[in-house]
């Protein structure tokens, strides 16, 4: 699969909503080239990725990866599938990441 980078000049607009009906936030992203919509599980999960790296002092890595949670293991109105941290470290990922970014 191809890497696609967007920098801050390829995104258009950002809009965090919650749509008519509904209880969770939303993200829209508008980029140069496509709209992506996030709903709010993921927002979560690359939110707590970014802040776990973010406040940690020596932090470099996470993995969360998707993990489907059935009714008894998920709080109440939880989604169903959520992005769950890895036991992995931070080299291992860094190594990972490199080899994706570099194909």
């Amino acid at each position: 699969m191809k890497v696609k980078v967007y920098r801050n000049e390829d995104v258009k607009r950002v809009i965090a909503f919650i749509p008519k009906g509904h209880k969770h936030i939303r993200l829209l992203l508008e980029l140069k080239d496509q709209i992506i919509l996030f709903q709010e599980a993921t927002i979560a999960g690359i939110a707590r990725a970014y802040l776990s790296i973010l406040l940690h002092p020596q932090r470099k890595a996470v993995e969360l990866i998707q993990k489907r949670l059935h009714e008894n293991e998920r709080k109440q109105g939880y989604a169903e599938y959520q992005l769950i941290e890895t036991n992995r470290i931070d080299s291992e990922v860094l190594e990972e990441v490199s080899r994706i970014i570099e194909k």
